[in-house]
């Protein structure tokens, strides 16, 4: 819209020149006829205005192309970092140009100095730029992660710009102006003349946002461009000095000589500092105000060393550093960081990269061809390279930098980049998609966090729909997930924006906070046991399992946390993420601000209850051993669950209690439990005990509720609800019956009316299992 404001406004004054050219030259204040199209200047200083212009417009927009990278490390590349700088950056220019206009007088010599100011003032500001991440968290420190403080946080942050950017910017702004003063009295036509300096300096920012803000990357880092920022800026001020105040010519060389000198013996900023990642850090640290030397020396105490930064560079897109560490326990990691964020972390997340390659690859119809949306560290392309049925792993990078750091990962992911079936496309995942030949077998996507400016799109309705159609009969889209640093709302609308595209999801555990969404290309799935158990026991998906600690089937299957079908009944708000109404980029950056941890939305309504007591995978396992797993296996399930889900962990734990209250295996895993503190609370024996009532509304104690109690007990049942082990929905309903004294009890009652009735009897079982007993139903297709 202002693009057309703009191009409107420019058409009327070419109309405004057109008729004053046919009604005449027009007269100058001074009596004369100017010449339009010359200017009263010799054709030497017209030039050397015009590069002044020009080298002004290309080092502010390279400038500002490094301050928004720059806030992108220091606050998180959201899409607010980007608004706040670039708003900075016009509001700051815009004060110079009308510092300009308030002038009474104006000397020649304001001209130069200003821009021998702006220049002494980048230089200083060099040094200091490096520590932003600790300023950036200084100021986070101060605001709570409430909601209400997202915008006042911000708006500190944004007075924080303008204290360090207001006199390098304002002085940047005043150029144009004082150059139109300055010239006013030297040419006839000083329209002319301002408008061709105002298109060089239009060039020069075209330039600066091509080479400052994109090719350059390719050889240097931020701190280089920065340099040469500050370099075309001193070389404008003294041709500048040379044209205004030509005495001053030697002086201004010298001054150029010192300036070059001071810039290349500057030293490169430290990305120990830049990709430090502070920016996560939602709650103020002992640390937090002593001081940028202290701040960085304790995150570095959490690393292998100084030295831990083994790779590190500012590439077109990102910046990327590989990082060294040691855990608590003395085990070696190594991370990939992305804009000062951890995209990947060995051997962290390796079950939950693993799976993204396994799981898909287990429940296509082939698994032959597949797309990769990100490299990572290159794991999840390793597993699918390492398939024997595979013949091809297409993997589309956008980061330069990402792709010239996989070496350092080739001993951790079998080799990924030197595998003869990898094809490495360096490009936007979404055009490298369309533009790929052939439809694929199986699509993982694995990109960073939605809030990161650019990500959203990948989780978008039309690139879901692209990558929908690429996929073969019988193919599975396998998309990574966040319960971490995000809340319901951000998650509801992933998923409901997943359904509108796929007809049948499941979602998976990868590790607690990871989740695995599956989407299937067909439009009538369900899943065969037999089958699933039968590409489990491949020596090379057996193998790869082995290797992040899944040793049987059961444990596998203890990853299931939404079976197929659930996710197209559940109760999701209506919100859809797409391209032309990103809402993602903006919930996501909120809920980041937060920083709290989410939970799926509730699936235990109704038909979704029915269907994922229906098509889960480990019930329908354990309804081999008559419906209930024998203790070995069930300890194995039970374990796995305890690593990913600390109240279904409570859950299976209170459905072995009241299946099988004399087992000699329960109380000798429960007690080793309970000393883990990550599942210790859920697992007390006052919570076990009320979670066992709810698989039985016979065993509920005969005792009435008031409403804080009965909705307690709704609160377990919704938090603890799991599709493998459900609920009886009639002891919710047994509760808000014995509900009284208080007008909610009714409302509760009403709004929990259709809970949790899903358990199918042994003989709805035994169909379900008959019904599912042929391969073509994994690939797709119901049998029949």
């Amino acid at each position: 819209a202002m693009g057309l404001l703009n191009l409107g406004a420019g058409l009327i004054f070419v109309a405004l020149g057109l008729r004053a050219a046919e009604g005449g030259a027009p007269v100058a204040a001074g009596g004369s006829t100017p010449t339009v199209d010359a200017p009263a200047l010799g054709s030497g200083a017209y030039a050397g205005f015009a590069v002044t212009a020009l080298l002004a417009g290309f080092a502010m927009m390279a400038l500002q192309t490094t301050l928004n990278r720059i806030g992108g490390l220091a606050m998180g590349a959201s899409h607010f970092t980007f608004a706040m700088v670039v708003a900075t950056f016009v509001f700051c220019i815009a004060l110079g140009s009308l510092a300009v206009s308030l002038l009474p007088r104006i000397h020649p010599a304001l001209v130069v100095l200003s821009q021998w100011a702006l220049v002494v003032y980048l230089v200083v500001l060099y040094g200091v730029v490096e520590d932003a991440p600790y300023y950036a968290h200084m100021i986070r420190a101060l605001f709570t992660s409430e909601r209400a403080s997202f915008y006042p946080y911000h708006f500190a942050i944004f007075l924080g710009l303008l204290v360090v950017t207001l006199v390098p910017l304002a002085l940047s702004g005043a150029l144009l102006p004082l150059l139109f003063h300055h010239l006013r009295d030297k040419v006839g036509d000083l329209g002319a003349v301002a408008g061709r300096l105002y298109s060089w300096n239009t060039v020069g920012s075209l330039v600066g946002a091509l080479l400052g803000g994109y090719a350059l990357f390719f050889w240097l880092d931020l701190h280089h461009i920065y340099r040469v920022a500050v370099v075309a800026l001193a070389a404008g001020s003294a041709i500048l000095t040379a044209l205004v105040l030509p005495e001053r010519r030697r002086l201004a060389l010298l001054a150029l000589v010192l300036l070059l000198v001071a810039v290349v013996s500057q030293p490169t900023w430290d990305p120990r500092k830049l990709a430090v990642g502070a920016f996560r850090e939602h709650e103020p640290m002992p640390i937090s105000f002593l001081g940028p030397e202290v701040f960085f020396a304790h995150f570095q105490d959490r690393y292998d060393g100084p030295d831990y930064v083994r790779f590190y560079d500012d590439d077109p897109s990102i910046s990327v550093a590989v990082f060294d560490g040691v855990t608590k326990s003395g085990e070696r990691t190594r991370a990939i960081v992305n804009n000062g964020k951890v995209d990947g972390l060995v051997p962290m997340d390796e079950v939950t990269m693993c799976l993204a390659a396994i799981l898909p690859a287990m429940f296509s119809q082939r698994a032959e061809r597949s797309f990769v949306i990100g490299y990572g560290t290159g794991l999840t392309v390793g597993d699918l390279a390492a398939l024997d049925s595979m013949r091809e792993v297409v993997v589309a990078e956008i980061s330069s930098g990402v792709l010239a750091a996989a070496p350092l990962f080739e001993e951790l992911n079998r080799g990924a980049a030197a595998s003869p079936k990898t094809h490495l496309v360096r490009g936007d995942a979404y055009r490298s998609l369309l533009r790929s030949e052939g439809a694929y077998d199986i699509i993982v996507s694995e990109p960073s966090n939605p809030w990161v400016t650019g990500v959203e799109m990948l989780f978008s309705e039309e690139f879901l729909r692209a990558a929908r159609r690429r996929l073969n009969p019988g193919g599975v889209y396998a998309q990574w997930f966040h319960t971490y640093e995000t809340d319901p709302a951000s998650v509801e609308l992933v998923l409901n924006t997943y359904r509108q595209v796929f007809d049948h999801v499941a979602i998976w555990y990868g590790t607690a906070f990871d989740l695995i969404l599956l989407g299937f290309a067909d439009d009538d799935v369900t899943l065969d046991l037999d089958f699933v158990e039968k590409q489990f026991e491949r020596s090379d998906i057996r193998m790869q399992l082995r290797d992040i600690g899944i040793e049987s089937f059961a444990e596998l299957l203890a990853h299931e946390v939404v079976p197929i079908g659930v996710v197209a009944e559940a109760r999701l708000n209506d919100r859809v993420h797409t391209i032309g109404h990103p809402l993602l980029s903006h919930t996501a950056a909120r809920a980041f601000f937060a920083g709290r941890h989410s939970r799926l939305p509730p699936t235990l309504h109704g038909q979704a209850a029915r269907l994922g007591a229906q098509n889960s995978l480990l019930r329908r396992y354990a309804a081999r051993f008559g419906g209930r797993l024998p203790d070995p296996i069930r300890a194995q399930v039970v374990t796995e669950v305890c690593r990913l889900d600390g109240p279904r962990c409570a859950t299976l734990f209170a459905q072995w209690q009241y299946e099988s209250p004399e087992s000699p295996v329960l109380p000798r895993l429960l007690a080793h439990m309970r000393r883990l503190p990550a599942v210790a609370d859920q697992l007390s024996p006052d919570r076990l005990a009320k979670l066992t009532w709810l698989f039985d509304a016979g065993t509920l104690p005969d005792v009435p509720y008031d409403y804080k109690s009965a909705a307690r007990g709704a609160r377990l049942f919704v938090d603890h609800y799991h599709h493998a082990a459900p609920f009886d929905g009639h002891a919710l309903a047994a509760i808000w019956s014995r509900c009284s004294g208080d007008d909610r009890c009714q409302s509760g009652a009403d709004r929990h009316r259709d809970m949790g009735h899903a358990r199918p009897d042994a003989s709805d079982r035994a169909a379900n299992e008959r019904g599912r007993s042929s391969r073509i139903s994994v690939a797709g297709r119901k049998p029949g």
